[in-house]
């Protein structure tokens, strides 16, 4: 790949999500702050992510891989992204908040696939290539999270002045930089194809048919599952941070997605030494493990215990997300791969996190006591039900043996 191609990809990956981590990580806290929102309005604005991805497929699969480049696309999706960002900034309650919220992810949820189909096009060798493309993605979520810690915007006193808004517009003008950057990218028309593909066959549907073996069946089952205690975190974590006080707390959850960097280098080395059904069961059994620590620690002397809660994030994140796309690949057909791995999106960010939301803004509600929450109540939830998918993948899914980097784990 050419020295400035792989800049440009570089750069893109590292605004599109540099763009995801300057807003989302704060939204909790900037509904219920500056919007004076419920647990289940809360939960609604959350829930848009669910319906961007539900959404996706449909505008990918029957309208950017039919007739535009991608992007092309890439730029119009960014550029309408840049001006209801703008108007998300200036909202002052809910109501009016929500339609551009909803309009906003049902554009950027298609540009998580866009930009990765822009990149594979250009590299010769993608197994090798993709990951140190990708990783500046993270490093821009990071950079994200420093800069609204950095400029104070979610310290106590900036929160009390509503400065949280300002994340709508530093996010705004970085859409507005990608969506007119995204036209100056390599071109990647669509790709012509002799076969006529079906709805279901663009939409990622046709894979369905996995469904009939029972070990995958047990996999998807648990990927739904445990995306509804996944949702307490996106939700919950930064309110929660807030609300005990804990200083720079946007900055302190991007140690969750470095910790992502690092274990997804220790990954190989779980699935080649502990095989694929335990290295999924590492991931859900650290999902309990991180909401405990998240339920009976605190911002003071017990500190570390929170620190400790959001590192694990590698883990709960790289060890079952990133190991199940692994698994998927290993069991779908040659010519089912991408419909395979749109069926387990659909099914985790779509399904899976839309009633996770709904549950967490539900609980959250309910353990509202006057203007604080009773948090160790509220993290006891998502702890037991990971616990009981743990239980479940344990007992139900079945020791099996997949290709893994030429070898069998």
């Amino acid at each position: 790949m050419k020295p400035y191609v792989r800049f440009q990809l570089s750069l893109m990956m590292f605004l599109e999500f540099f763009i995801w981590g300057g807003w989302f990580v704060t939204l909790g806290t900037f509904l219920g702050n500056n919007l004076e929102a419920t647990g289940a309005q809360s939960a609604m604005a959350f829930s848009t992510q669910s319906w961007g991805a539900i959404i996706a497929p449909f505008i990918i699969g029957l309208i950017a891989d039919k007739f535009f480049n991608a992007e092309r696309i890439l730029g119009v999706l960014h550029l309408a992204g840049a001006f209801l960002m703008y108007q998300m900034s200036q909202t002052t309650d809910f109501a009016a908040f929500y339609p551009y919220v909803l309009g906003y992810m049902i554009a950027y949820m298609p540009t998580l696939a866009l930009v990765n189909s822009v990149a594979f096009r250009q590299m010769k060798n993608p197994s090798k290539d993709f990951g140190w493309i990708r990783v500046f993605g993270t490093i821009g979520w990071i950079v994200a999270g420093f800069a609204i810690s950095l400029l104070g915007w979610d310290s106590q006193e900036g929160i009390q002045e509503g400065l949280l808004s300002n994340t709508f517009t530093m996010t705004a003008i970085a859409s507005a930089i990608l969506g007119v950057f995204s036209f100056l990218l390599p071109k990647t028309p669509p790709v012509k194809s002799d076969k006529e593909q079906s709805l279901i066959e663009k939409t990622g549907l046709s894979s369905i048919t996995m469904l009939k073996n029972k070990n995958f069946l047990i996999f998807f089952i648990s990927s739904i599952l445990i995306c509804i205690p996944l949702a307490f975190y996106y939700q919950n974590t930064n309110p929660f941070l807030t609300e005990l006080k804990m200083e720079n707390p946007t900055l302190k959850q991007s140690i969750g997605q470095i910790s992502e960097v690092l274990f997804m280098l220790l990954l190989p080395v779980f699935l080649l030494r502990f095989g694929i059904k335990k290295t999924l069961l590492f991931g859900m059994i650290a999902w309990v493990l991180r909401y405990l620590l998240f339920a009976f620690g605190n911002a003071d002397e017990l500190s570390f215990m929170l620190i400790i809660g959001i590192a694990l994030h590698g883990i709960c994140y790289d060890f079952f997300f990133v190991s199940g796309q692994i698994y998927t690949d290993s069991k779908a057909g040659s010519d089912n791969k991408s419909a395979a791995q749109g069926l387990i999106t659909l099914a985790t960010y779509g399904v899976g996190m839309l009633i996770g939301f709904w549950v967490a803004g539900q609980i959250t509600d309910t353990y509202l006591i006057g203007e604080l929450h009773d948090w160790r109540t509220i993290w006891v939830y998502p702890a037991g039900f990971a616990a009981l998918v743990f239980l479940f993948f344990l007992i139900a899914f079945k020791n099996e043996k997949i290709e893994y980097k030429g070898e069998k784990v």
